[in-house]
C-alpha cells in the first residue's frame, strides 16, 4: 500500500493508536489516516498566506502518550510544538528558538508528557519544558553537530546523543555541565541511534562507515556485542517489536531499499522492501507490538506501508558455496548438502592433507534453520608443511627505507638467501645491479661482422659518405694498392686489444690502437692514416701506421675495378666466395660510395635504467600473482618513482592492501605501520590516522577537556604540567600509565637516566621504555 506526496519527505512519525501517521519535510507537512487499503489525508498543517520556514521540517516526533502532540525540527533552527486539539485552524503551539543553526533531531520523553528534547547542528542540546517558554537546560557535546537524541527506555533520566565526529555520548537530564559516558562508535559521522524496546541495555547506531553496531550500555564500559555491515551509509536504524535480534535500517544514499536484518548473520538481510525509487528518509514500525507492518517515506513522494511476509528474502537467493584459505595454509570448503555426499558414503581422502568434514545437526528452534546452510570440508596442512616463518621473519628483516638504494637491495638479498628463498635474493641482486652500477655490455656477446660471419643485422658500425668529409681529407684520400691475399678480415679495435678475426675463427693480437680511429682500406698520400672524431677534432693529428704483420702479403691486388652496382651485389650476395668478396671490398669506387667506416657503436654501452623499468613492472607482477605480495610491495617501496609511474594506482592499492591485511593477521602491528606510512597511496597512507581519538581529561577534576587549550573549561587550571620543570607542555607529553605523572619528554628522559622515581615526588618507581 502506498500514497503519493505532494513533495518530498524528510521523516515520518506514528501515533500512539497507529491509525494515523504525520509525513513533514520542507514542502510538506500533513497528517494522512492509516486504513485498511490506503491512506487518507486527515490535516495539511501548512497553513498561512506566506511560506514561513518554521514549517520546513528536518524531523517530526508524535508523542506517545498525548496523541495531540507533535514537535518538529525546523531547518532554521526553531523547534516547534502542534496541538491538534486546537480548535483555530493554524495548530502550532509553542516556538523555541535558542538554536543558532538546523535542528536535526526531536524526542519526547517517553514517560513524561512534557518534556522534549532536541539536537542541533550547532552542537547543543537543550531540554524544554513545555509549561515554560525557555529550555530548562543546555547540553554542549564539544563537538561541531548532534546528528540524533534518543531518550532511553530502561533509565527515566538518561539520553543518547551521536555526533559528527563519530562519538556517542550518554547524559543525565539532571546533569548538564558534563556527560557521563562517551565513546568513540563509528569510524565517521553518527547519523542515528535507537534504544532497544526489549533489552533496554542494547543501544543501535549507524554511521556513515556503513555499519550498524549493537552496543551493550549494561557494563562499565560500552561493549560492542553485534556488527551489521551494509552497503551505504546507514540514515535510520529503527528495532522491530517482538523480535529481539531484528531492526530495519534505510540508508542516507545510493541504496533505495529498506532492510531488516538479524544482528547474528550480520552479512545478509532477513528481508527487503524495494517499492522505493529514490532515497528513504524515514522509516517507522506501524505498532510497538505489531512486527509485521512497516511505514516509510522517500525522496520519490510516496508514502508506503510494507508488509513483512511480502518482503524478498535474499537468504534465499545467497549462495551456499564458500572457499578460503586459513593463514597457515588450510584450505575450508562450504557447499550444498545436497551436493555433498553423506558422511558414511564418502571416500577417504587420498592426499598429503589430512580431510575434516562437518556436518552439523541443525537445530529446528534456530530461525535459520532450512536457509541457505552447507556442509563444512576442511584440508589441513600437515604438520610443519605450511609454516610462514619466512614470511614473518623477512617482514621483520627487511630494510624499506632509510639507507642508499645499493645498501638496501644487498641487505634484502642477504635476508632472503639466508632464509632459503633464493630467487627472491636473485632479484634483489638484480635490481641493484640494474638501478645502482652501470650496465656494461660485455664485448664479446656483440657480433661485430659484417662479412661472413654477420647474423645478428645489427648496425655496429657509422659509415660516412666521402662527399660529407671534409675536403682537406677527400682531396688526400686514395686506394693504397698493396699485393697480398684477399681475405674477408673484419677489425674491431677496443679500448684494450684489438681482434682481428678471419673466416678461420683465428684471433690475432694487434697493435695497442684506441677504438676511435680510422680504419678500412684508406690512406693519405703519404700513407697516413688519419684519426676521424668529428666531436673532439684536434689541432694536430698524429700519424698511425698499421703494423705490417696484421696484413699479409700474398698475391698483387687487381686493379681493374667492377663498378658499384657490382660491388653492391656482390657484397650482398650469399653465394660469393671469400675471395670475390675480398676483391670486391678492395676494388677503387665513386667517391659517392660509403667506404670509411668508423668503430662508433650506434648504441651506448651502458643502458640507462629505465630500459629495465617494464621488465621490472612485469617482474612486480609476477610475484603478485603467484602471490608473493610482500616482495611486490617491498621492491615498489625501495625503487620509489622509478618504477611507480609505470604502474597504475590501483593495482598498487591493491598489493598494499594484500600485504597489510597479511601483517596485520599475523599481528605484525609495527611493519604493518611502517609499510602504510611509507606509502605514495592516498587511499594507503591514510589507514593509519583514521578511527584514532584521545580523549583528555583533566588531571585535577577529571573532567574532559576541549580541545580549545591546555586549560580546563571547568576548574581552569593547567592540565598538562610538567613535573621536572613546572611549565605547561604544549609539545609532546609523555605520562606515567602507573601514577599518570608526566611532563615533557625530554625532560622525563633525563630525569630517568639518573632517578627511577617519579619527579612529581608521588613515590612510584616510573620506568621510561
Amino acid at each position: 500500500m502506498h500514497c503519493h506526496l505532494d513533495a518530498p519527505a524528510n521523516a515520518i512519525s506514528v501515533c500512539r493508536d497507529a491509525a494515523q501517521v504525520v509525513v513533514a519535510g520542507r514542502s510538506i507537512f500533513k497528517i494522512y489516516a492509516i486504513e485498511e487499503e490506503q491512506f487518507v489525508e486527515k490535516l495539511n498543517l501548512r497553513v498561512g498566506r506566506k511560506p514561513s520556514l518554521n514549517l520546513s521540517c528536518a524531523d517530526v516526533v508524535w508523542h506517545q502518550m498525548d496523541e495531540n502532540l507533535l514537535a518538529t525540527a525546523a531547518t532554521n533552527g526553531v523547534v516547534v510544538t502542534w496541538n491538534l486539539g486546537r480548535p483555530s485552524r493554524n495548530k502550532q503551539d509553542q516556538l523555541f528558538t535558542e538554536h543558532k543553526r538546523t535542528v536535526n533531531k526531536v524526542c519526547f520523553h517517553p514517560t513524561e508528557a512534557h518534556v522534549l528534547l532536541s539536537g542541533s547542528q550547532d552542537g547543543f542540546m537543550k531540554c524544554f519544558d513545555l509549561r515554560r517558554k525557555d529550555s530548562v537546560s543546555t547540553f554542549s557535546g564539544q563537538s561541531e553537530s548532534v546528528r540524533d537524541v534518543q531518550f532511553s527506555i530502561r533509565d527515566y533520566f538518561t539520553f543518547a546523543s551521536t555526533f559528527e565526529n563519530g562519538n556517542v555520548q550518554l547524559w543525565d537530564i539532571r546533569r548538564p555541565d558534563r556527560c557521563e559516558r562517551m565513546f568513540t562508535a563509528h569510524n565517521g559521522p553518527v547519523f542515528c541511534c535507537d534504544w532497544h524496546p526489549e533489552d533496554r541495555g542494547w543501544l543501535a547506531t549507524g554511521g556513515r562507515d556503513k555499519m550498524v553496531k549493537v552496543w551493550d550500555m549494561t557494563t562499565h564500559r560500552a561493549k560492542e556485542v553485534h556488527c551489521v555491515q551494509t552497503i551505504a551509509s546507514v540514515a535510520r536504524v529503527k528495532w522491530r517489536p517482538e523480535c529481539r535480534h531484528h531492526l530495519a535500517t534505510c540508508s542516507m544514499m545510493v541504496d533505495h531499499n529498506i532492510y531488516v536484518w538479524d544482528v547474528r548473520r550480520p552479512f545478509v538481510p532477513a528481508a527487503m522492501f524495494e517499492e522505493h525509487r529514490d532515497v528513504t528518509t524515514g522509516i517507522a514500525w506501524r505498532h510497538p507490538h505489531d512486527p509485521s507492518f512497516l511505514l516509510s517515506g522517500s525522496k520519490d513522494s510516496t508514502l508506503c506501508q510494507h508488509l513483512f511476509r511480502d518482503a524478498s528474502q535474499p537468504v534465499e537467493r545467497a549462495n551456499p558455496e564458500g572457499l578460503c584459505y586459513g593463514l597457515f595454509g588450510d584450505l575450508a570448503f562450504a557447499a550444498k548438502e545436497s551436493l555433498v555426499a553423506t558422511e558414511s558414503g564418502r571416500k577417504p581422502y587420498a592426499g598429503d592433507r589430512r580431510h575434516i568434514f562437518f556436518k552439523r545437526k541443525l537445530d529446528p528452534a534456530e530461525p535459520f534453520a532450512g536457509l541457505a546452510s552447507s556442509a563444512l570440508s576442511v584440508f589441513e596442512m600437515e604438520p610443519g608443511s605450511g609454516s610462514m616463518s619466512w614470511f614473518v621473519d623477512t617482514a621483520e628483516r627487511y630494510a624499506l627505507a632509510g639507507r642508499p638504494l645499493a645498501e638496501l637491495c644487498d641487505h634484502n638479498a642477504k635476508v632472503a638467501r639466508e632464509l632459503g628463498r633464493n630467487q627472491v635474493a636473485q632479484t634483489w641482486t638484480m635490481l641493484r645491479i640494474i638501478y645502482c652500477s652501470p650496465g656494461l655490455v660485455p664485448t664479446p656477446n656483440l657480433n661485430h661482422s659484417v662479412g661472413k660471419g654477420s647474423s645478428c643485422g645489427l648496425p655496429l658500425m657509422n659509415s660516412f659518405n666521402l662527399k660529407d668529409m671534409a675536403p682537406g681529407l677527400g682531396s688526400e684520400t686514395r686506394l693504397d694498392r698493396s699485393k697480398g691475399d684477399t681475405r674477408s678480415d673484419t677489425v674491431l679495435l677496443d679500448s684494450s686489444a684489438t681482434l682481428i678475426t678471419n673466416e678461420d675463427n683465428e684471433e690475432t693480437e694487434g697493435s695497442d690502437v684506441p677504438a676511435d680511429y680510422l680504419l678500412g682500406d684508406v690512406e693519405g698520400e703519404e700513407d697516413e692514416l688519419y684519426l676521424l672524431d668529428p666531436e673532439h677534432a684536434h689541432p694536430e693529428e698524429p700519424e698511425y701506421v698499421l703494423p705490417q704483420e696484421a696484413f699479409p702479403l700474398r698475391h698483387e691486388i687487381v686493379d681493374t675495378p667492377p663498378g658499384p652496382e657490382h660491388l653492391q651485389d656482390k657484397a650482398d650476395s650469399p653465394h660469393v666466395s671469400g675471395s670475390e668478396a675480398d676483391a670486391a671490398s678492395l676494388a677503387p669506387v665513386d667517391s659517392s660510395f660509403s667506404l670509411i667506416s668508423v668503430s662508433h657503436a650506434l648504441y651506448d654501452s651502458r643502458l640507462p635504467p629505465d630500459f629495465f623499468t617494464a621488465l621490472v613492472c612485469d617482474m612486480l607482477r609476477f610475484y603478485a600473482e603467484q602471490g608473493d605480495v610482500q616482495m611486490a610491495v617491498s621492491v615498489l617501496i625501495v625503487l620509489g618513482e622509478r618504477v611507480r609511474k609505470d604502474i597504475d594506482e590501483q593495482t598498487q592499492e591493491h598489493w598494499y592492501t594484500s600485504y597489510i591485511d597479511l601483517l596485520q593477521r599475523f599481528c605484525l602491528w609495527n611493519v604493518s605501520n611502517e609499510v602504510v606510512k611509507l606509502s605514495t597511496s592516498r587511499a594507503i597512507s591514510c589507514l593509519n590516522q583514521a578511527s584514532t581519538t584521545l580523549h583528555v581529561n583533566c588531571s585535577h577534576c577529571k573532567r574532559p577537556m576541549s580541545s580549545r587549550g591546555w586549560v580546563c573549561d571547568r576548574c581552569h587550571r593547567c592540565a598538562s604540567m610538567c613535573a621536572v620543570c613546572h611549565h605547561v607542555v604544549k609539545g609532546l607529553f609523555v605520562w606515567c600509565q602507573g601514577c599518570s605523572h608526566g611532563g615533557h619528554l625530554q625532560h622525563i628522559m633525563k630525569w630517568l637516566e639518573g632517578s627511577s622515581h617519579c619527579p612529581a615526588g608521588c613515590g612510584h618507581l616510573c620506568e621510561y621504555s
